[in-house]
């Protein structure tokens, strides 16, 4: 990783053809909603591309972000399963 003080992912992708919808049964998607998606997909698969491509290499395409003072309210921080929380809600919207 780079020596500067402060270092974070940053990519400056260009938008090209990517990942169809999801097709869940009753779930309606805008099309606003499904570019940002496919945006979103996109980028990232270039960014863990150049990270795969940099290995090894002294230029670096793609940085990492630390925060040198992590936030100590988020030291107890767990991530959420987003699919299992919507399991649970569809689970809960069945039984009601």
């Amino acid at each position: 990783m780079a020596s500067s003080p402060v270092s974070r992912v940053v990519y400056n992708g260009k938008r090209s053809g990517g990942p169809r919808s999801p097709g869940a049964g009753s779930e309606i998607f805008t099309p606003a909603h499904e570019e940002n998606v496919r945006f979103i997909y996109e980028a990232w698969q270039c960014v863990e591309r150049d990270l795969r491509s940099q290995m090894g290499s002294e230029r670096s395409l793609v940085e990492e972000y630390v925060e040198k003072m992590p936030n100590p309210s988020l030291k107890a921080f767990k991530p959420v399963d987003l699919s299992d929380l919507k399991r649970r809600n569809t689970q809960d919207a069945k039984k009601s």
